[in-house]
């Protein structure tokens, strides 16, 4: 069920995104500078920075902002984030997956622990959520940039293991450790990529009633508005009512 799993994709079919225009900017913009702190400030010698650009142009973040990004990567060298990965339990026993980026990781284990709990969940151990899901690389693209046959042939080509086409996307899937080596063959054909990201694709997805996935839709949307959090992953399907 690759897709559900993501809640930033499910909040945009949702109409949210909007909304939170100026919050998912600034998670971009974190991810760019500290993806150009990294590594080369050169897009074309740094494939995560070329990501990071890439899924900032798809959410129409201005080129200023973009450029900005990129340079506080020179300015402020003083503060170092990390990733962090969190796993638990959310409302109902739904396996999360919380991952964050953060300059001071006592206060965002502090945050994500009372937001679980506040929402009648629970934080645990690393592994505790993470055996419910399977880690993949997964680039997604515009269906308005290639067709279905031709991106399935693409997909194939480039090394990738499974090719799916759903709503306006296709969603390519591969093993973590070739993602950028298929985006770069990918890239032969394709200039406009949705975004490339290493994510957590549930095993089996749960379903929920209407009750608790409203429940559920707060506590993500609790979670997200958090600054330090990057992705949520959890192992329900989230129906579009």
């Amino acid at each position: 069920m690759a897709g559900h799993s993501h809640w930033a994709g499910i909040k945009h079919k949702k109409g949210k995104a909007d909304k939170q225009r100026s919050k998912i900017f600034s998670k971009l913009s974190k991810e760019i500078t500290v993806a150009a702190k990294l590594g080369d400030k050169d897009p074309a010698m740094n494939p995560r920075l070329r990501s990071a650009i890439q899924a900032a142009r798809s959410a129409n973040m201005p080129k200023d902002n973009i450029e900005r990004a990129i340079d506080k990567s020179s300015i402020n060298t003083s503060s170092n984030f990390e990733n962090l990965r969190y796993e638990g339990f959310g409302p109902d026993k739904v396996a999360v997956i919380v991952e964050t980026l953060t300059d001071n990781k006592n206060r965002t284990a502090s945050n994500i622990r009372t937001i679980f709990q506040k929402a009648g969940g629970s934080l645990g151990t690393q592994g505790s959520a993470s055996h419910n899901f399977n880690q993949m690389g997964v680039i997604k693209i515009n269906k308005s940039e290639i067709s279905e046959e031709q991106i399935l042939e693409l997909a194939i080509e480039a090394g990738a293991d499974e090719c799916i086409t759903k709503d306006n996307i296709h969603e390519i899937q591969c093993s973590v450790n070739e993602i950028y080596n298929v985006k770069k063959n990918l890239e032969k054909k394709i200039e406009n990529f949705v975004s490339t990201e290493i994510e957590w694709i549930p095993l089996n997805s749960v379903k929920i009633s209407d009750d608790q996935q409203e429940k559920l839709i707060d506590f993500f949307d609790t979670l997200e508005d958090n600054d330090d959090v990057q992705n949520i992953y959890s192992n329900v399907e989230i129906r579009n009512n």
